[in-house]
């Protein structure tokens, strides 16, 4: 089959040939149709520790297959019961271990059926659906861990990413006032994704700041900061929320005394990737796909990711 892989850490993902993985006892292999781009595909690759393992990660396999996100269909079940079957139309994340066996860029791949993996919805595209479980989930448990509410106001910092773009849709329908923070003239794009107002980062520190005390002297409820990686830059951004607001971080950055903050880390499960998908096959909630890509261009999709701006997510079709 083809995949993109690495064959050590650091090195320059490519089109590699593998075999088929074969579904253990458990589990399903599924014939993937797409893959989703996520930073943490590259990220992975970026935290090893000297012996060449990430902290408290157990050891990889190599060729390490990237990717995590994936739609396409069961083609091949394992050994025991299993409540799939086989052309079922699935979507999920890759979370077994060990880290590499088995990824979403891949022609194929094997994930227990009892992991992050459900049915696509039949009004659901598969490119769609793909797109959906890491991005979707981290906005969702993002939005219940702030707990903003109708009524409040929500500062998204790094908006127009797939995480951005899906927690502005959830919180503006909980009747949340998000104001996007952006780098360019994104207001068209925001606004109809639910959000009130957007700040252009591009202009600086200041100029952010300025903004958004024009629209909140008391300073916002609630912050999501998706970009920030510095101590410095995340404290800014708090510095604008109201006394007793609260801020989360996905980068694992400190935040400033006397400010309450959660460092967000992913939890996923089947039944959050259920009511994500009926969401989005019902209408209420939109996918942002900025590119569809062809899997042999995944590794130059992944360099543009490093330098971040995303628009919404990448998808490549396997």
């Amino acid at each position: 089959m083809r995949a993109i892989a690495v064959s050590a850490f650091r090195a320059e993902p490519g089109l590699v040939e593998l075999p088929k993985p074969d579904p253990g006892a458990g589990e399903v292999r599924v014939k993937v149709e797409y893959a989703a781009l996520n930073p943490l595909d590259w990220q992975t690759l970026d935290q090893q520790t000297a012996d060449g393992t990430p902290p408290g990660a157990s050891p990889h396999v190599f060729p390490f297959v990237l990717g995590t996100d994936f739609a396409g269909r069961v083609d091949m079940i394992g050994s025991g019961d299993n409540r799939f079957r086989v052309g079922d139309a699935v979507f999920g994340r890759v979370t077994a271990p060990p880290p590499g066996r088995c990824g979403a860029y891949a022609e194929y791949l094997c994930v227990p059926q009892d992991s992050p993996i459900a049915l696509v919805p039949r009004d659901m595209p598969l490119h769609a659906a793909a797109a959906l479980p890491s991005a979707g989930t981290t906005a969702a448990q993002i939005l219940s861990s702030t707990a903003v509410r109708s009524g409040l106001s929500l500062l998204v910092v790094g908006a127009t990413g797939g995480v951005g773009s899906f927690l502005t849709q959830l919180a503006a329908a909980r009747g949340t006032a998000v104001v996007a923070a952006v780098r360019g003239d994104e207001g068209r794009r925001m606004k109809a994704l639910g959000a009130i107002a957007t700040i252009d980062t591009t202009h600086g520190p200041e100029a952010s700041a300025s903004a958004v005390r024009a629209l909140y002297p008391e300073g916002v409820d609630a912050l999501v900061d998706l970009v920030s990686t510095d101590t410095g830059s995340f404290a800014a951004y708090a510095a604008l929320l109201r006394d007793g607001g609260v801020a989360v971080t996905t980068r694992s950055v400190a935040a400033p005394p006397g400010v309450a903050w959660s460092d967000y880390r992913l939890a996923p499960t089947a039944a959050l990737l259920d009511e994500l998908a009926s969401a989005v096959a019902s209408g209420e909630l939109e996918v942002p796909i900025d590119m569809e890509l062809p899997l042999e261009k995944a590794p130059q999709a992944l360099t543009q990711n490093r330098a971040g701006g995303a628009r919404g997510k990448t998808v490549f079709a396997v």
